[in-house]
């Protein structure tokens, strides 16, 4: 039996949704062209990635003359939760409470990034709240 595919990004793939993020609406020569010279990839390389990205549904192409032109159709940030969600799901059992144990557990959080974590949950206990009162009522 194959592999199951997965539908998080492999590095690669991740790359290119970043052009695509930023640029927008590409063709895999615009794809190949937007890369840092040091790290570029062959054509066929973009080409089989992009290929794939539409597989899993994070990118859609429609035909302009001979070329076809890439648009991701996931947003950056439904991506970024997605992966959030799995790494989640996959290392911590699902649990919100040990992922951020499991970050805050470095060390390495400034008093910034603390702050607005603190601002977070307070935003998200007042959601929670209002949702409740919502269905009380």
């Amino acid at each position: 039996m194959p592999p199951r595919r997965s539908n998080t990004l492999t590095e690669a793939e991740l790359r290119l949704m970043r052009l695509l993020w930023t640029c927008g609406e590409c063709s895999v020569q615009d794809l190949v062209s937007a890369m840092p010279e040091e790290s570029r990839l062959a054509y066929t390389s973009v080409l089989t990635t992009i290929r794939i990205l539409e597989t899993k549904g994070y990118v859609e192409h429609r035909q302009e003359g001979r070329a076809f032109l890439y648009t991701a159709c996931v947003a950056e940030q439904d991506a970024q939760q997605h992966e959030v969600r799995h790494v989640m799901h996959r290392f911590f059992g699902n649990s919100r409470e040990r992922l951020m144990l499991a970050l805050l557990g470095e060390g390495d959080v400034s008093s910034d990034e603390l702050a607005r974590l603190k601002k977070a949950i307070a935003e998200a206990e007042a959601a929670q709240k209002s949702a409740s009162d919502e269905v009380a009522k």
